[in-house]
């Protein structure tokens, strides 16, 4: 018994794939009628637009249908398990009440559908004979359907607020005694790394030239000390100071989360699409003015060097190293489309108590992907 029950809720599922399937493969035909008979007129395109709208819309409520029925008889389905194993009910009424279920949801899944494909077939007919109303639509527009709203809305080829991810690298170094010369640390070992997503606003709504632009970064600074030397806390004090042991390199990192905010100069201009005109980013010279802010992190040193028995270490610490918690500074980049020359300064001193102030500087290229 328990098999002939499973081999009947079986077929009715199998039944329902077929019925379902039929019923897809009727709507992706008119799909594929619909732009076969698309032409160069607006009013036609805007109608074969809303009759493949309307054919996603029925599509989409067969598959809520079926989707909601076969959870509905996976619920009565674990209802009767349940009962079943709390011994309720015998092996036989198991299986009657779930072949019931299964009829049960193979009929409703057929009324359903029944009825959405009855929908589509009006929908055809409507279009074969040329009845389709499309009076809500604006013909000089192209629409899609969202299916948050369930509405057709129009497309746009232009969006005043458009997003970037940046990334930019490059060299670090500390100005001390407002100069960079005679560094304690190697210009070209070491670098600054930043990546990010920013967000482009148009400010004129009806000019390109001016833009917000605006977001959130990770910063990286690194710092290569000079001469086998590495930096020592000594109370509120963080000193440079020659290692004991002789370094095969050494680094220091100070790791920040920041918001950029720029003023960006944008000659990209505008461009033409079926005769209209629309702004563009990203296409042109472009200049950045601003600044950012932020919260360090974290920081750390690593030290690598070989021990006496010849082994390669890597000493790493993590700690404040009475680094600023808060960062501050200006930045400003000129370029031509996503490349751009990119330099930023840090207003506040990297140690905040050291007696000797300096200033975090950091040169090199930032790529803005539109």
């Amino acid at each position: 018994m328990k098999k002939n029950v499973c081999l009947i809720v079986i077929v009715i599922l199998s039944f329902q794939s077929k019925l379902l399937a039929q019923d897809r493969k009727d709507a992706i035909q008119a799909r594929k009628l619909a732009i076969k008979e698309k032409k160069s007129d607006n009013t036609i395109l805007n109608s074969d637009g809303a009759f493949l709208f309307k054919v996603r819309v029925i599509e989409k409520t067969i598959e809520t249908i079926a989707s909601e029925e076969k959870k509905a008889l996976k619920v009565d389905v674990e209802s009767v398990n349940d009962q079943l194993e709390k011994g309720l009910i015998t092996q036989e009424k198991a299986a009657d009440l779930k072949l019931k279920f299964a009829e049960t949801s193979a009929q409703n899944i057929e009324r359903r559908v029944a009825v959405a494909n009855q929908d589509l077939k009006n929908l055809i007919q409507e279009k074969v004979d040329g009845k389709l109303r499309v009076s809500e639509l604006d013909s000089t527009k192209e629409y899609y359907f969202s299916f948050r709203s369930m509405k057709l809305k129009p497309k746009s080829i232009e969006r005043r607020t458009t997003t970037q991810f940046v990334f930019a690298a490059g060299l670090n170094n500390l100005i001390t005694n407002e100069q960079v010369a005679h560094s304690n640390f190697r210009y070209w070992n070491s670098h600054f790394y930043e990546w990010g997503l920013t967000f482009n606003t148009r400010i004129v709504k009806k000019h390109n030239l001016l833009h917000a632009k605006y977001g959130i970064s990770l910063m990286y600074n690194n710092l290569r000390p000079t001469e086998n030397r590495t930096f020592v806390v000594d109370g509120n004090q963080t000193n440079l100071e020659v290692s004991p042991i002789h370094l095969e390199d050494s680094r220091f990192r100070n790791v920040y989360l920041v918001a950029p905010v720029h003023l960006e100069f944008d000659l990209s201009g505008t461009k033409s699409k079926n005769d209209k005109k629309y702004f563009v980013t990203h296409k042109s010279l472009r200049l950045g003015l601003g600044g950012y802010s932020g919260v360090r992190i974290k920081s750390k040193q690593l030290l690598f060097y070989n021990d006496v028995d010849g082994n390669d270490v890597k000493n790493k610490t993590r700690g404040n190293f009475n680094s600023s918690d808060f960062i501050y500074g200006l930045s400003t980049y000129i370029g031509y489309k996503e490349t751009s020359l990119y330099l930023k300064y840090d207003l506040n001193p990297m140690f905040k108590s050291n007696v000797i102030k300096q200033n975090n500087v950091s040169l090199g290229l930032r790529f803005d992907f539109n």
